[in-house]
Parts: C-alpha cells; sequence; structure tokens
C-alpha cells in the first residue's frame, strides 16, 4: 500500500497493540480486587475493555490514514485519540488508586 522503508504504519500499529494490551491487563487486575472492594472495580475492569474495543476499532482506521499520508507525502498525527488514550490512562490510574487507598475493604 505504501513505499515506506521504515515501516512507520507497522510500527505505530504495534504502539497501540502495546497500550491494548496494558489495557487488558489493568482490566484483569481490577477484577481480582472485586471480592475485597465490590462493584467498583468490576466498573473499571468494564470501561477498560471499553477503551480497549474503541482502540481496536479505531486502530484500522489510522493504519489506512497513516499508510495514505506516507504515500502522499503529508501526514499527520492523530493528536485526539493521543490525547484521549493519555486521559483515560491517567483517569485509570487514579481509579485505581482511589481503590486501593480509599476505598474501604469488605
Amino acid at each position: 500500500m505504501h513505499a515506506d522503508p521504515g515501516l512507520q504504519p507497522e510500527r505505530t500499529t504495534l504502539a497501540w497493540n502495546r497500550t491494548l494490551l496494558a489495557l487488558v491487563v489493568c482490566g484483569a487486575l481490577f477484577l481480582r480486587w472485586v471480592p475485597r472492594h465490590g462493584a467498583f472495580p468490576l466498573i473499571l475492569s468494564a470501561l477498560t475493555a471499553i477503551l480497549a474495543l474503541v482502540i481496536v476499532a479505531g486502530q484500522a482506521r489510522r493504519y489506512r490514514r497513516s499508510a495514505r499520508g506516507i504515500s502522499s507525502g503529508r501526514t499527520s498525527a492523530d493528536v485526539a485519540a493521543v490525547a484521549g488514550t493519555s486521559a483515560a490512562v491517567v483517569l485509570t490510574a487514579a481509579a485505581a488508586l482511589l481503590v486501593v487507598v480509599a476505598l474501604p475493604v469488605r
């Protein structure tokens, strides 16, 4: 599809896949807290799963756009996706900290 000797779209896809894997692992770790802290970690686990699905759904579009941009010589970063994912990761970490520090143990 493109003549990029550095395979930038593939490297970007791998980076998004690592982010996806980290979210899935965090979601699984939240499930471990359900017996101690009730339903809140279950909600966090569901939210991380939804975020992972959003990343998967957007990845094909981002790959095609990046490949076309490299072919045409005009490409730009997907600032909204990066900012949204960064915000979601920070909020997930804050929620996990809330579970560990502030929620009462049952």
